[in-house]
């Protein structure tokens, strides 16, 4: 058996996808209550069953195409080695003020410790002052570990692991850095934002924001998860890395409301070489919120500009695309299906997307644009094959509610050349 550790390789949206990190949700989901929903950052409490089956689908559809690594494995992997569990639950004792629980954690196996940094510590309720805290849990849930795209980025062969804008997301991002670079896994690069104490207290980014068009071209979404100053850290993170040569960082301004526009692959995501999905009354419609691209080169940055959009910017640089409109023509139907991540597909391959079923008009654009419309079940049934440009379609009544869809719940590790 094949134990050489994948090297991390990933220079588009796009590529064929080759290996992919996930994370199954599990009991941290149902560790909510109507009272912690708002710190969760949920839109609605999830029914767990229901939206399990519902991930079962997508991990399915996954797995026929790509290798599969998931979280909560390779979470016990890195635990099982003393020097490592000791130093990742130093970290997280640390940061969330728990450190009294230290000795209790450092005695579980690593399977049950694996458990409880995901799914939650109930706190220990025996002085007045932890009783009246009002606080049930010592380390909380990871409520969004299930959208693994957010706490880690794969840019080429490196890991930008990124400082979280909620505090209750930070122990995703310590969890990752830990898997990168502690589990034996990965060969990788690894930058941690979390390990630069700034002057600046705002540098804060998600993957959510960041996507890699081309390996010379990233865009980034800058709104309430990543803001200027934690693009200004990657850009300068970059151009240590790349000294030469040019680099264009493209940056979209997002609304801060409703939360449905939490990042920007909300609002724009790659579905071939030359088509892209989008909210159009963000994307192309004049609005307050602007455009800019940087240039950097050799190093330096050399031009920072207003561009019109961000169809003009790519186009300018060599990738023209057609807009699919998430909802259709109407606003109304773009509106509803943008709330629940009609524009937030997931590419397989160049023109082969994951995305949900309940958006119908979204679906019917994709249909009009050339896309066959192919359900998760049928394919992992054999039913259906997976040629051509398609969109295969997971039912979505439970999993939109936290917040996302196909492209959060996945994190690429590799991918081939998307042959531009």
């Amino acid at each position: 058996m094949d134990t050489a550790p994948l090297r991390i390789n990933v220079k588009s949206e796009i590529g064929k996808l080759d290996a992919v990190l996930l994370h199954s949700p599990g009991a941290e989901v149902e560790n909510m209550t109507p009272r912690n929903v708002q710190r969760a950052l949920y839109s609605d409490i999830l029914n767990l069953s229901i939206a399990q089956e519902e991930y079962s689908r997508l991990y399915g559809v996954l797995s026929m195409v790509a290798k599969v690594y998931e979280v909560r494995p390779l979470l016990r992997k890195v635990l099982d080695n003393i020097r490592d569990r000791t130093e990742l639950i130093r970290r997280i004792c640390v940061e969330e003020d728990a450190t009294k629980y230290y000795e209790k954690l450092m005695d579980m196996d690593s399977a049950a410790l694996a458990d409880v940094l995901i799914e939650g510590l109930p706190a220990e309720i025996n002085t007045l002052a932890s009783y009246l805290n009002n606080e049930y849990y010592a380390l909380y849930p990871l409520y969004n570990f299930y959208f693994t795209r957010d706490a880690a980025v794969t840019i080429g062969n490196n890991v930008l692991v990124c400082r979280m804008a909620n505090k209750v997301r930070m122990r995703e991002s310590i969890i990752m850095e830990s898997i990168y670079r502690n589990s034996g896994c990965f060969e990788c690069g690894i930058t941690d934002a979390n390990d630069f104490r700034p002057e600046t207290p705002g540098i804060t980014m998600e993957g959510g924001d960041i996507l890699i068009i081309r390996d010379d071209i990233l865009l980034i979404g800058n709104g309430s998860r990543t803001t200027a100053q934690g693009i200004d850290f990657m850009i300068d993170r970059f151009r240590k890395v790349h000294p030469e040569g040019t680099l264009h960082i493209i940056v979209q301004q997002l609304p801060h409301s409703p939360e449905s526009f939490i990042h920007l692959d909300m609002v724009f995501t790659m579905l071939d070489t030359d088509k892209c999905m989008i909210f159009e009354p963000l994307i192309l419609n004049d609005t307050q919120y602007q455009t800019v691209d940087i240039t950097v080169t050799d190093g330096k940055v050399s031009s920072i500009k207003p561009v019109q959009n961000i169809l003009k910017a790519l186009g300018r640089l060599g990738i023209d695309l057609e807009p699919v409109i998430c909802g259709g023509s109407d606003e109304w139907d773009q509106e509803r299906e943008q709330w629940h991540s009609g524009a937030n597909s997931f590419c397989l391959a160049p023109g082969q997307i994951l995305t949900y079923a309940r958006n119908i008009h979204t679906l019917e654009e994709l249909d009009r644009k050339g896309f066959n419309i192919i359900s998760a079940d049928e394919l992992i049934a054999g039913r259906e094959t997976l040629s051509g440009r398609c969109a295969i379609t997971v039912a979505g009544s439970e999993l939109p509610r936290g917040g996302g869809g196909a492209r959060c719940m996945t994190m690429p590790l590799s991918r081939q050349p998307a042959g531009w």
